[in-house]
């Protein structure tokens, strides 16, 4: 059995910063890429960002320059630091990870930006 398992959603003003966390468990023999995807009201779950285990990442345009993720391997450990959050940034973030070959999914936390 494995889990995914999220961290550090929250209510932040605009321009404010929060720094997310997901932590894998249980039976893992492999972990490829993790990363994190969003998905606001009423609208389809879009990718943010991807780190492989060798450390190379993808950010959507939208976040570049903004966010970044990080890893720690030896945690199974994914964080994303997001700066300059906007309100339309509000959505539940769900972080995801390739592990043991297999496609697996945390919660979600919950990241509300306030005007």
């Amino acid at each position: 059995q494995v889990q995914l398992v999220e961290s550090g959603g929250g209510l932040v003003q605009a321009g404010g910063s929060l720094r997310l966390s997901c932590a894998a468990s249980g039976s893992i023999s492999s972990i490829n890429v993790m990363g994190w995807f969003r998905q606001a009201p009423g609208k389809q779950r879009d990718l943010v960002a991807r780190i492989s285990a060798g450390g190379f990442t993808y950010y959507a345009d939208s976040v570049k320059g903004r966010f970044a993720i990080s890893r720690d391997n030896a945690k199974n450990t994914i964080f994303l630091e997001m700066n300059s959050l906007r309100p339309e940034e509000t959505a539940v973030y769900y972080c995801y990870a390739n592990i043991n070959r297999h496609q697996h999914w945390g919660q979600g936390t919950q990241v509300s930006g306030t005007s």
